[in-house]
């Protein structure tokens, strides 16, 4: 017998592998989590035996503001949409009270997932959650349900929250950057982490608090308790975390990324976007696209300073700015272009892109790595700070916009004018080796999800993981 779900679909009840994905409430884990799972559909049971795949069905868990802006998107019919109450903590919303964001998230969500598990027609198989969602492990364990841990930021970040107490422990966390010597002092005890300066450790504006430094060492002793960690990344993009995280953990650690939509970019029509249009009318690699994330934005004094330099430095630019457009685009004048919103990755892949100034936040970063382009390095808040270290340090794909470790100080026009002009300059020979990692690490990656490539091999191995546990 058939049923029909909230989203229209249906879904076989008799279907051998049901798995619940239940990811954190907001764009930058759902996405990923979703990308994830429409891999997962397509293989199924069987992997290329086309008559068999179906087998595997996905239950994909939001909650009901996210249901009405995903709820349409195209996915494989063995992908069915279901969701739990919204999670606001209060009339300033997420971006307005994180802390009580966090705090709802980690309370008041546990219940309905338990509840609509029990409403589910076709009893769960496994349960694909989010690091971030403690609680949905304790609910597995509960039924004797297999749980798999989905990391949507980098191992090497991974790994610091994984050993959160280690910092308490020796006095490095909470810390005060205020005193110079502090911000500069480094620290190499955090497995699979290269040398790390504490100001390069994740906080974001106000240092984190006790609301939500509670809830990240709660992740540390959940995700022990889960069957598998998945990991977003590839394993070529940061080996030596991944290959800690496997001598740390009890169970397999699989890096499956880049978990971004690039098997849907060969169905993608240009068509005709003012900013596809736009784009085509540049010189090869002659764009900075600019972009800040969808959640956390900068101040309207920071974004006047960008307007103003990206103006002064004469480069043409893609911005997508959340809001302000028209202001924005007024101080801009006519070298650039600011829209609200664009298909990103889309964007990333056109021949007249030079560069990508971004707020680092982990699917932005595979994107950029995914198309070969190098990285302005513009930090707001939390992971993304130790991920503009990767970029800027390790990887050595880019450059930090912020030369000061004061994630909350103002850049001044004069240096973002000067910062743009030198790394669009491609006969810069520091440049020039810039560039070179940059196309080496999109290699890396394109074999990485090639058959036989690292990250196919350990999603084969997953199904394969996911279907011991079935009868």
């Amino acid at each position: 017998m058939d049923s029909v779900e909230e989203d229209g679909s249906q879904i076989t009840s008799g279907s051998s592998c049901h798995v619940v994905a239940m990811p954190y409430p907001g764009r930058g884990h759902i996405n990923p989590m979703m990308n994830l799972c429409k891999l997962l559909a397509a293989r199924g049971r069987s992997g290329d035996d086309d008559e068999k795949k179906g087998d595997m069905v996905i239950t994909f868990v939001v909650t009901e503001e996210w249901l009405s802006f995903i709820g349409s998107d195209p996915k494989p019919t063995n992908i069915q949409l279901r969701s739990i109450p919204n999670v606001i903590p209060s009339e300033k919303g997420r971006a307005g009270d994180f802390a009580g964001f966090i705090k709802a998230v980690m309370t008041k969500m546990e219940g309905p997932f338990e509840e609509l598990l029990d409403q589910l027609e076709t009893p769960p198989t496994a349960i694909i959650t989010d690091t971030y969602l403690s609680w949905a492990v304790a609910v597995g364990n509960r039924r004797n349900i297999s749980v798999a841990s989905l990391c949507t930021n980098s191992p090497s970040f991974f790994s610091v929250i994984y050993h959160f107490d280690l910092l308490v422990q020796n006095g490095h966390y909470p810390v005060d950057l205020s005193v110079p010597e502090k911000e500069g002092e480094r620290i190499s005890y955090i497995p699979g982490v290269s040398s790390i300066c504490l100001a390069d450790l994740p906080r974001g504006s106000n240092d984190p608090t006790k609301e939500v430094l509670e809830p990240i060492l709660k992740i540390s002793s959940s995700v022990a308790k889960a069957q598998c960690l998945l990991l977003t990344s590839f394993y070529e993009l940061d080996t030596q975390a991944t290959d800690a995280l496997r001598a740390i953990l009890p169970f397999p650690v699989y890096p499956v990324g880049p978990s971004i939509p690039h098997m849907t970019l060969k169905d993608t029509i240009d068509g005709d976007d003012d900013y596809m249009k736009w784009l085509n009318s540049q010189s090869t690699g002659s764009v900075l696209y600019v972009s800040l994330g969808s959640f956390l934005s900068v101040s309207s004094a920071q974004m006047d300073e960008i307007a103003a330099g990206l103006h002064d430095s004469g480069v043409p630019f893609l911005w997508v700015a959340q809001q302000d457009t028209s202001r924005l685009q007024k101080a801009c004048g006519d070298k650039g272009l600011v829209i609200p919103w664009c298909n990103q990755l889309r964007v990333l892949c056109h021949s007249s892109l030079g560069g990508f100034w971004t707020h680092c936040g982990w699917n932005s970063t595979l994107e950029a790595v995914f198309v070969g382009v190098p990285i302005l390095a513009f930090p707001i808040f939390w992971d993304q700070i130790p991920n503009s270290k990767l970029i800027a340090d390790d990887l050595r794909i880019g450059w930090r916009v912020k030369r000061e470790m004061d994630i909350d100080k103002l850049v001044k026009r004069e240096e973002i004018c000067r910062t743009v002009q030198c790394f669009m300059n491609s006969n810069e020979e520091e440049n020039k080796e810039m560039r070179r990692r940059a196309r080496e690490l999109q290699d890396s990656c394109r074999q990485a999800i090639e058959k036989g490539g690292s990250s196919e091999t350990n999603l084969d191995a997953f199904v394969q993981d996911i279907l011991q546990y079935h009868p």
